[in-house]
């Protein structure tokens, strides 16, 4: 494979076999953002926070990060992308459990199945996707 090729694979989401995981009803929409590292990296939900949705749009208010994201890297528009909750669950069963709650709650990954409540005092696992 050439320079090329290994630039242009880099640039594609993670193949993963969907399924429809969930039934979401709340009134503002299904849709959330991901990180890269999640989509096309292929690393597990290590953080993920819910705030208020963007009004006008689907969106739930949830973000899910791999946890070990700089800054600039999430603040580039080109890092994060749109999806459904039941896509981002299709990348990463552990978060279904997490995702009536409030607006407001933070989670980090502290187990390979396991989170908590993000109070600032643990380190979160950054881990990859069993793909």
């Amino acid at each position: 494979m050439g320079l090329f090729g290994m630039f242009q694979k880099k640039d594609k989401f993670l193949k993963v076999e969907f399924q429809k995981l969930i039934e979401w009803d709340e009134p503002n929409g299904e849709g959330c953002f991901a990180s890269d590292r999640i989509t096309k990296e292929g690393f597990k939900v290590g953080y993920m926070y819910r705030e208020e949705p963007d009004e006008g749009k689907p969106d739930s208010g949830w973000r899910f990060l791999a946890g070990d994201e700089e800054d600039a890297y999430i603040n580039n528009p080109k890092h994060v992308h749109l999806f459904s909750l039941n896509t981002i669950c299709n990348y990463d069963q552990d978060i279904i459990p997490y995702l009536k709650s409030e607006i407001g709650s933070a989670y980090i990954r502290t187990g390979s199945n396991h989170f908590e409540v993000d109070d600032g005092t643990k380190e979160i696992v950054i881990e990859k996707q069993n793909r």
